[in-house]
């Protein structure tokens, strides 16, 4: 595995090796041992898998608050998605700032979100499905999220948005709840 910075603190593209044979391929999602760069002691309470059906798609933005507060290792299982990660910590120097990557089948790239950042995605192809892997469980009480479209993030989506959950829909702006960020 090759970790790569992005221009925000934390969030953290991986490469990961292939080995490819006659018999197809291999490659390695997570290792305790190399991801204690990231993060020493860093565990998976919760693996999840997304599937969004049609291109254009958006989901998120989401996230959750301490003590819930997640961190996230994104993998593309089928299709393409454009990621995104904004970060919502309060005492950062790119606080509502966002980072795109795009993730594919091919399985070379993943994407590492510490807690204090909100995920979200949209499909590039149809059919697409996502593998998350979360340090802690989904807690409703702690649950929070941005609208895909609020200006004070301004996320630049590479395809014209076409479907967004009615839940999605709903989430408030910074300007419309006075988000200030997150405290670890």
């Amino acid at each position: 595995m090759k970790f790569l910075t992005t221009p925000l603190a934390g969030l953290t593209l991986i490469e990961t090796t292939r080995i490819e044979d006659e018999r197809g391929q291999f490659s390695r999602v997570f290792c305790e041992a190399e991801c204690a760069a990231l993060r020493p002691g860093l565990h998976w309470a919760q693996i999840n898998v997304s599937r969004t059906y049609h291109r254009g798609t958006v989901r998120g933005m989401h996230f959750q608050y301490p003590p819930a507060a997640e961190a996230k290792l994104i993998r593309c299982l089928r299709g393409r998605v454009f990621d995104i990660a904004v970060d919502l910590r309060a005492d950062s120097p790119t606080f509502l700032r966002w980072h795109g990557v795009e993730l594919d089948e091919d399985g070379k790239t993943q994407l590492f979100i510490p807690e204090g950042f909100a995920h979200g995605f949209q499909a590039l192809s149809d059919d697409a499905q996502l593998l998350y892997l979360h340090s802690a469980a989904w807690n409703r009480e702690k649950e929070g999220g941005l609208h895909h479209d609020d200006p004070a993030i301004a996320i630049t989506w590479p395809l014209p948005v076409t479907q967004v959950s009615s839940r999605d829909q709903q989430l408030p702006s910074v300007k419309d709840t006075g988000f200030a960020g997150i405290q670890p």
